[in-house]
């Protein structure tokens, strides 16, 4: 596989017409005391937006990012780029990690090094990994789409080739939000290649094989029926109509910024501060990998192939995952379910309930996320 070295640099020009754009935003009207409630809070906003313009250092995210050795290459037509973070001990195994949306490999920053140089963080050498960390296409510095048909079966056909192409023939993987779906079709089309799966967001509305929900059971779904009444209109306009979305996006900073804060705001463990989660640089960095690339739109896209990939495949396909499968159940992730459940349709050898964290465990809770990999795959692999 070829493969070219690449650094994240983003033009001053972009720089410079981000902050033209922001000063120049034509704010809309909000009713006077409603909040989050409608929407994304514009004083919280406006607030940031200010921060973002006066004081935000994109520079200091570059750095950060380009401190690990990164590429691109070619896939079945499709540019990827990755971080390819190898350790320097003997012991480590090749680990995958897929982000999902919205996010980029910026999300895994915080984990890098305490997988790549375990002793360095309290860990021991025969937790190390080396690990490779791709933007999904579509999102970031692998670019726009440039066909259709861009789903989690055909992104997991890509990523086992990019892991075969840098000489993994096996592996493991964990993968968050899109992640996860992606890292569970690689597990069902082609099992012999990972030596385990770790997951910490399960798919919502598995039901128990036996069809019958203990009480627990039955108040977590409708729990999560009634959280998805509120949170999924982002989906049906990603999964339906995305083109529509994404002049938005690629026009104003501001609906960027917009559309993403509201959910890391509803997806992490803050109670409703999220700057008690992420911080405002982290939030921005969040924000900026899709508008410095002009992937608002095509991360949107990824919803719309999805949705019509399971709707095409439904009962065509294997349904249990029978490789080995670790679950960190953080308690504010999206829906979940119960280890009964899950163990349905998973080989599920590890289970642990963390005590904080959300959506972004790799950001708001790396010590226990990097504590649990380490021990599902110490015996997995």
């Amino acid at each position: 596989m070829k493969s070219t070295a690449f650094e994240i640099c983003v033009q001053d020009e972009a720089i410079a017409d981000l902050h033209r754009r922001l000063r120049e935003t034509r704010w809309p009207d909000q009713i006077s005391g409603t909040g989050w409630d409608y929407g994304t809070d514009g004083d919280y906003l406006r607030d940031l937006c200010d921060y973002w313009v006066d004081e935000f250092d994109w520079r200091r995210v570059e750095s950060e990012a380009n401190s690990w050795p990164q590429f691109t290459t070619d896939i079945d037509g499709q540019g990827i780029h990755f971080i390819h973070a190898r350790s320097s001990y003997e012991q480590a195994s090749p680990l995958l990690l897929v982000h999902g949306w919205p996010s980029s490999p910026l999300e895994f920053l915080k984990i890098l090094g305490p997988l790549t140089d375990p002793v360095a963080f309290g860990g021991k050498p025969e937790d190390a990994f080396h690990v490779v960390v791709p933007s999904i296409p579509g999102f970031a510095w692998s670019g726009h789409t440039m066909t259709t048909g861009w789903h989690p079966g055909r992104i997991s056909a890509a990523f086992a080739q990019l892991m075969q192409g840098l000489g993994y023939d096996r592996f493991g993987a964990f993968g968050t939000d899109l992640g996860s779906p992606i890292n569970i079709e690689l597990a069902l089309s082609a099992p012999s290649v990972l030596s385990g799966i770790y997951l910490t967001l399960i798919p919502s509305g598995l039901q128990p094989l036996d069809g019958v929900l203990t009480p627990a059971e039955q108040a977590l779904m409708a729990a999560n029926d009634r959280k998805k009444s509120a949170e999924i209109g982002y989906v049906a306009l990603q999964s339906s109509k995305p083109q529509t979305l994404a002049y938005a996006l690629s026009d104003s900073p501001v609906a960027q910024a917009a559309w993403i804060v509201e959910k890391l705001r509803s997806w992490t463990d803050c109670g409703g501060d999220l700057e008690s989660a992420l911080t405002k640089d982290e939030i921005l960095m969040m924000v900026c990998a899709p508008w410095f690339t002009a992937t608002g739109g095509s991360s949107a896209r990824a919803y719309y192939e999805m949705a019509r990939y399971f709707a095409q495949n439904a009962g065509n396909t294997p349904t249990r995952v029978e490789v080995p499968t670790g679950v960190g159940v953080f308690p504010f992730e999206l829906y979940p379910t119960s280890r009964r459940i899950a163990s349905d349709h998973f080989n599920i050898v590890h289970w642990t309930d963390m005590p904080a964290g959300g959506h972004f465990a790799a950001m708001e809770q790396p010590s226990l996320l990097v504590a649990d990999i380490r021990k599902f795959f110490s015996t997995s692999r």
